[in-house]
């Protein structure tokens, strides 16, 4: 999948830069500056698809520590019973995590066991076959991040091929142009315009998702419920995933004073409504 992605952006960047807007670079006039214009949005566009997704695809999206019921238990006595007692493949609930009878260890809140990955996944949102990798609570953002650029970056592309799109059948009808060059900008139009309406639908359903501060799984968790208890309020809910500094929301980032201050950066612990309340 990883192979791919880089082999769609090698087409749209041939089609865009080298056959499409390359051309014009050289003309002078308005053409010049539109075509110069369009490229460089084009780099920037992918200089931060690609640095999301390369930190997507490497970002553990966090795993239980291994030491995390004993720990647990030790701080809290009264319910180490209870993780025993779960040993024998009853799920029990304990800190608002529970017991994972596949990995034989506690789970945190808002922690899901991933089939795909074999091991359980902090704030689990799904397995991402695109990124090859669990979408969770340490690189969800990067993957919001990778979405939000890819569906700009796949408009953009599509925008800019659609004349050259339009003239396609004309110049196929009369063989005017290379047909390596009309297959090439007709392959990379067809890919990014799928993408880019695919991605619509995508965005929408996980910027619902981070306004309420739950994650794909949670979905079917929450149902009957009267208001979600991790639900902090659209700011918050927000911070809660790309944190407090403004200056990194938009790169995939975080600073120091946010994975310091914020615990549901690292997936093990989450404020809940009362917190906030209180």
């Amino acid at each position: 999948m990883i192979l791919l992605v880089a082999a769609i952006i090698c087409v749209s960047y041939y089609a865009v830069v080298l056959l499409t807007c390359g051309p014009d670079l050289l003309r002078g006039g308005y053409h010049s500056f539109l075509s110069f214009t369009i490229v460089i949005i084009f780099h920037v566009l992918l200089i931060l698809l690609i640095w999301s997704y390369i930190r997507v695809v490497l970002k553990d999206p966090g795993s239980v520590p291994e030491n995390w019921t004993a720990a647990f238990a030790e701080e809290n006595p009264e319910v180490g019973s209870s993780l025993a007692a779960a040993e024998d493949g009853f799920e029990r609930r304990t800190r608002g995590g529970g017991y994972c009878t596949h990995c034989q260890n506690g789970k945190p809140p808002r922690c899901h066991h991933c089939s795909i990955c074999r091991r359980c996944v902090l704030k689990m949102d799904h397995h991402c076959v695109w990124v090859v990798n669990c979408v969770g609570a340490r690189n969800y953002k990067f993957f919001l991040l990778f979405l939000i650029y890819t569906f700009l970056e796949t408009t953009l592309v599509t925008v800019v091929l659609l004349p050259s799109f339009i003239n396609f059948f004309h110049e196929a009808k009369n063989h005017s142009a290379s047909p390596a060059k009309s297959a090439i900008i007709f392959l990379a139009f067809v890919l990014n315009l799928a993408f880019a309406l695919s991605l619509v639908c995508f965005l929408v359903m996980h910027a619902s998702l981070l306004s309420s501060n739950t994650t794909s799984v949670e979905v079917h968790e929450k149902k009957g419920l009267a208001r979600w208890k991790y639900d902090l309020g659209r700011k918050k809910n927000f911070e809660q995933v790309f944190g407090m500094k403004k200056s990194l929301w938009f790169f995939p980032l975080f600073s120091e004073d946010d994975l310091d201050n914020i615990p549901a950066l690292h997936g093990l612990e989450f404020p809940t409504r009362s917190d906030v309340e209180a």
